[in-house]
Parts: C-alpha cells; structure tokens; sequence
C-alpha cells in the first residue's frame, strides 16, 4: 500500500467532514477526551508537522510533551472551521514523517480520530480494510508509542471478523476491524460491538 496516498486520502475525508458540519456539530464532545469535534480536526492538522508550538506554550505545559499536544490541539482549532479545512486539504500530501511511530502511525491516527469525530454525531465512515489492516499490525508491533501502553493489549488475542487478520495469545477478543482498533486505542464506547470472554478484560484496563 502507498502509506502516503492513504494519509492524503485520510485528511482531505477529515476536510470534507469539517466543511459539512454545523456549529454545534464542531463544538459537540468527540471520543476523545475533553477534545470537541473541532479540536480533534485541530490535532489532526498539527499533527501534519508544519504546527509548531511555541517556546511560551512548552514551558506552560511543563515541557510535558502530551500536554504540549493537547493544547497546540486547541489552539490549531481556534480558527474559522472554512481554514481548517482548507489547511487540512492544503497540508494532504505533507510528506512529514512522524518520529517513532512513522507513517503508519500517522494513518493509524486519522482513521482514529475520524472516528472519534463521527461517532458521536451518528455520522458512520467506512474505514477502508485494507488500511485498518496496517493500523491493526502498526498497534500489535511494539512501535505504537502513545497510542495504547503494552499492558493494555498483553495476554489477549485480537481476532478482526472482517478480515483474516488475528494477534497475540491469550483471551479472545474478537470483532469487527474497526470496533478492534479503537478498543486497541481505548475507546470504550466501541466495547459493546466486540465479544469475547478478553473483552471483560479489557474493559477493566481501561477504566
């Protein structure tokens, strides 16, 4: 698969998005956090690596680099919905590799987080399989650094029932592609769609 065309692809579909919902659409609680719908969008284009932030906004975060995240996210969406979109399409194709976690990552964090935005408005995306499958291998390679801790994901097998893709030992979790992925990532909001006896297990770790 061409990574790359994948992410354009990804972030121009967070673009539309933007562009279709109404104010209150924007401002709505996403899956992730205390980020709204917006700021989700916010994270997504600083997360294309052309949104520095500030030597003032390091050092109010206590140069801890999540919470430096979290706020650029903030910031990034303090911005007229039409620009953010707009910035997303004109970033799609940023060829910007992520330290650590690469452009695997990078995809694994758009279909995320285009998730935790649509969720909560009833707005369903099918997320394509074939890259569900690379974000599905990216979370169970060791490489997914701030995405899930390892304790998370130790002592269960994760089975996607739609696709031939399966990791690890231990109890089943099973499920579709996506409901997998966003467990992986600790949105609790997918564990009703999965079944197995894991599933009790993971619901405890995530909580």
């Amino acid at each position: 698969m061409d990574l790359r065309a994948a992410i354009a692809d990804e972030r121009r579909r967070v673009a539309d998005l933007v562009d279709s919902l109404q104010p209150n659409q924007l401002d709505a609680p996403s899956l992730c956090g205390e980020w709204t719908v917006k700021e989700v969008a916010g994270h997504l284009l600083a997360a294309c690596g052309n949104v520095k932030p500030s030597l003032g906004l390091i050092a109010r975060s206590g140069f801890r680099l999540h919470v430096v995240n979290a706020r650029l996210a903030v910031q990034t969406a303090d911005r007229p919905a039409a620009e953010l979109a707009q910035a997303l399409r004109d970033n799609a194709d940023n060829p910007f590799e992520a330290p650590l976690v690469g452009h695997p990552g990078q995809l694994t964090d758009l279909q995320v987080h285009s998730q935790d935005m649509r969720r909560p408005l009833g707005l369903p995306h099918g997320l394509r399989l074939e890259r569900l499958r690379v974000s599905l291998d990216f979370m169970t390679s060791g490489r997914a650094y701030g995405f899930a801790p390892r304790r998370r994901l130790s002592g269960l097998r994760f089975e996607a029932s739609d696709l031939n893709w399966f990791s690890g030992v231990g109890e089943l979790v099973v499920g579709p592609a996506e409901a997998v992925l966003l467990a992986m990532c600790g949105r609790t909001a997918v564990l009703g769609e999965l079944d197995g006896p894991g599933v009790r297990t993971l619901r405890s770790r995530l909580h």
